[in-house]
């Protein structure tokens, strides 16, 4: 291939193809971003669900087998206040499923947690210096973000609205993500909690070009190559692609979630908060079906999983997250190095196809 329509995140970035393998937490393993690196998109490891020991040999796995440039990306969150009585109605609605499946609801609820940026992530950086730092959620405190900055690393966050968009723009991102209603994993706003005026993707991208000077990065329903092409048709300069990447080898899926994914149309995804206290997009299943996947009762991110813990032990499909997007119908056979060399042919074959 030699030149993609839009090079600015290519330049920006160092990377060969205007594709980044999203980081998806739980599920994105060292030899997937390896893959996805070596095969000339930018791997990203994420590292909300890892100690700061499990980051760095992470990331030093990826270091020794790859050479081109990595993202990192991090939750930056502001942890929720103790809410002991909101706690306790969250527990008291799942104790039918308790009694059902033989859990004991009076143990103490397992505490569920997703690492926040801060000091000790921010030295991580410093140490290790990846060459991108991509947020969720907004983005970290100025001090920390400049710290950031300061280590050469290009700054990625993502945006669900145009109004994320400016906003991240003023705040020093070099480059947006805009994430579209479609998307699975978590929504990344962070402005507003209006699910109800989320934005989808071919209608979000051009509104988040036209609005910033940074380049722009598409995600959400993009799972082959006619959602790249889409994308850029749009104006972005590159596409994030998360679920696609799932279906590939080198996913630290569980085997329920293997197979939800295979047997999924896109039909059968929804916004819930039920597994974190935050909405996210996940493929239904029965706790989103027979409680309703937006709940009030959940507590605040990321502690409501820590009382389905005990029920995700005795019925895995059931009761944990099953995160997926839109495009989960786009399924595929293929590894993550396959996978990336696969799109970003077809695409460029379509982009430079002379009309006859």
């Amino acid at each position: 291939m030699s030149t993609w329509p839009d090079t600015r995140i290519l330049d920006l970035l160092g990377i060969e193809l205007p594709i980044i393998q999203a980081p998806m937490a739980g599920s994105t393993s060292p030899q997937m971003v390896i893959a996805a690196s070596q095969a000339g998109a930018l791997g990203s490891m994420p590292a909300a669900t890892l100690s700061l020991e499990q980051l760095r040999q992470a990331l030093s796995t990826i270091r020794q087998a790859s050479t081109g440039p990595l993202n990192v990306n991090f939750f930056c969150h502001q942890p929720p206040a103790p809410n002991p009585e909101h706690d306790r109605q969250w527990k008291a609605l799942l104790e039918p499923y308790y009694r059902e499946l033989g859990a004991d609801f009076e143990a103490p609820t397992p505490v569920s947690n997703r690492a926040p940026f801060d000091n000790a992530s921010c030295e991580v950086v410093e140490e290790l210096r990846p060459e991108v730092v991509s947020f969720h959620f907004g983005l970290p405190e100025k001090a920390l973000l400049e710290r950031v900055k300061a280590t050469g690393a290009k700054v990625l966050s993502s945006a669900t609205t145009v109004e994320e968009a400016i906003w991240l723009e003023q705040h020093g991102c070099d480059a947006i993500i805009a994430m579209g209603y479609e998307a699975g994993g978590h929504r990344g706003m962070f402005l507003s909690e209006r699910l109800s005026s989320q934005i989808g993707t071919m209608a979000l991208v051009p509104q988040i070009v036209d609005a910033v000077s940074v380049p722009v990065i598409a995600a959400g329903g993009i799972g082959d190559a006619r959602g790249i092409v889409a994308a850029l048709a749009l104006g972005a300069s590159a596409v994030q692609i998360g679920t696609a990447y799932l279906f590939t080898p080198e996913a630290t899926i569980t085997p329920s979630h293997h197979q939800a994914l295979h047997s999924a149309q896109a039909s059968e995804t929804a916004l819930t908060n039920l597994f974190t206290g935050r909405p996210a997009r996940g493929i239904v299943n029965r706790l989103m079906r027979e409680v309703g996947p937006i709940n009030p009762t959940a507590p605040a991110f990321p502690l409501a999983g820590g009382a389905l813990m005990p029920l995700r032990a005795r019925d895995e499909a059931g009761f944990s997250s099953l995160w997926a997007g839109q495009a989960v119908g786009l399924k595929h056979a293929l590894s993550t190095a396959q996978l990336t060399r696969q799109l970003a042919a077809q695409a460029y074959a379509q982009l430079t196809r002379q009309p006859a």
